[in-house]
């Protein structure tokens, strides 16, 4: 599997404030999660990755390139997606986006076809000639999306690309990311505090904290197997199969018609079969527990 960057004992300070700590990791090409909590070195990271601002020690690449000496390069090979507004008042979107195009190298002529391409592909083809401070909060957060992926990028890196957006913007976003990472082969980092929208969109996840790497993996892989927890869903009422689980000594937690069940040592999960004959009740469905991300996520910074 090929490398999307590699950092090598980098560290980066701010004063007194050490927001990288010699960060050390390699992340593989795909979708990848940026997790951690407020001050963990997230944005940091970014400005690094993209040379908009130099590092104390270390040393890098991302695509190929070594991040300190390629930051030119670099940053015409990647779009970027940043969290706060970026736009230009009396500024058409098709102009924004084609200005974004001419800026990474492309001709003016090619720059504007690909801005209407790619307006129509994030969904904002009719308003391509409205001022942008006419957008809505979703719209905008789809022209910088636009704006960042009309070079067609290697890498596109998603800074809080939901954030303070409405239910079905957040949807938008998520879909359009997923679409370009699963079906256009695009590279992506997703940096968010919103775990769902990282788990619909990423395969890969990275955990930091305080400057420094806490965990990283496939999603899967973190979200391991609970080997004697299991979920339960039956065809009746569930009520009288859970009381008579309790009553061997079993943990027992109802969700909706969702049965959250510890098995306890002693036991196999034959016990869950021979509680249904029993009751003559039918399991529709059964599958052991997994980790949320949230639960790999909330260990990870606890461990710390």
């Amino acid at each position: 599997m090929q490398m999307l960057f590699h950092f090598e004992d980098v560290t980066k300070t701010y004063g007194a404030v050490t927001a990288l700590n010699n960060l050390t990791l390699s992340v593989p090409e795909g979708a990848v999660g940026l997790l951690g909590p407020n001050g963990s070195g997230k944005t940091t990271m970014i400005r690094s990755l993209l040379g908009l601002i130099p590092v104390d020690k270390g040393t890098g690449e991302i695509l190929g390139m070594d991040f300190q000496r390629r930051r030119l390069e670099i940053r015409r090979a990647v779009g970027f997606v940043p969290e706060d507004e970026c736009l230009f008042p009396r500024t058409v979107g098709v102009e924004f986006v084609g200005y974004a195009g001419e800026l990474v190298g492309m001709s003016s002529k090619d720059a504007l076809q690909r801005a209407h391409e790619t307006l129509d592909y994030v969904g904002l083809g009719e308003a391509r000639y409205r001022k942008v401070e006419t957008y809505s909060t979703g719209m905008k957060q789809r022209l910088k999306l636009a704006s960042a992926i009309v070079h067609d990028p290697k890498l596109l890196i998603l800074d809080e690309p939901t954030n303070g957006m409405d239910p079905q913007g957040r949807v938008d976003i998520i879909e359009l990311a997923r679409d370009l990472s699963h079906q256009k082969g695009m590279s992506l980092i997703f940096s968010s505090h919103l775990l769902p929208d990282v788990e619909a969109v990423c395969d890969h996840v990275v955990v930091l904290g305080g400057g420094k790497l806490l965990t990283q993996g496939s999603i899967q892989q973190l979200k391991q197997v609970h080997n004697r927890c299991f979920e339960v869903r039956l065809k009746n009422d569930a009520k009288p199969f859970a009381r008579r689980l309790a009553a061997l000594g079993c943990g027992v937690e109802m969700r909706d018609d969702l049965l959250l069940v510890q098995i306890p040592e002693g036991h196999s999960p034959n016990l869950l079969w021979e509680i249904a004959s029993e009751q003559r009740q039918q399991i529709r469905y059964l599958r052991p527990q997994r980790s949320t991300l949230e639960e790999v996520f909330l260990n990870a910074v606890e461990e710390r």
